[in-house]
């Protein structure tokens, strides 16, 4: 199971993850290249949330792009070799798309209601997360109101691991 994080600057917790997902929408390129830097450097696997140029940058392993993104294919051309994208998807039709474009994998949500935000999606479930990942080839991972407790559920449903913020700093 993928354990994946997903965090602003603070990594003092983010020890327990697989992939470490960095998102902070207020820090300047510079900024945020220093906070990735310390990050690639401490955990290796880790993700910028949108910003491809962030990434390739700071040397990190991939970037995380929000529904109805520019297609990965079309980055594939400026990134480099074994460079990994993924994309949030929130219905089937978008993680099918998210597939044909070329992602590496996708994070699937909200699975339950968030725990650190409100969200005006209503929680897909844990059958929609199976339907989902018995219908794509590509890893699946479950968002949205992950616990401990309810993550084995989403493995039982196909998911390839967990995403969360939560989950990671309780």
């Amino acid at each position: 199971m993928i354990r994946y994080c997903i965090t602003d600057r603070e990594l003092s917790f983010v020890g327990m993850a697989d992939w470490v997902q960095i998102r902070d929408k207020e820090l300047a390129a510079r900024e945020l290249i220093a906070v990735v830097r310390r990050a690639v450097h401490a955990m290796g696997r880790v993700l910028v949330n949108s910003r491809v140029d962030v990434a390739i940058a700071a040397g990190a392993a991939g970037v995380h792009l929000p529904s109805g993104s520019i297609a990965a294919s079309e980055w594939r051309a400026i990134t480099p070799p074994g460079f990994l994208i993924g994309v949030s998807c929130h219905y089937f039709e978008e993680v099918a798309q998210a597939e044909e474009e070329g992602a590496d994998y996708v994070l699937f949500g909200p699975v339950f209601a968030p725990l650190s935000k409100t969200s005006d999606l209503a929680p897909r479930g844990v059958e929609e997360l199976r339907r989902v990942c018995g219908r794509v080839r590509i890893p699946v991972l479950a968002l949205g109101g992950i616990t401990w407790e309810n993550s084995q559920s989403c493995v039982e449903a196909g998911a390839a691991g967990v995403a969360g913020i939560t989950l990671f700093r309780g």
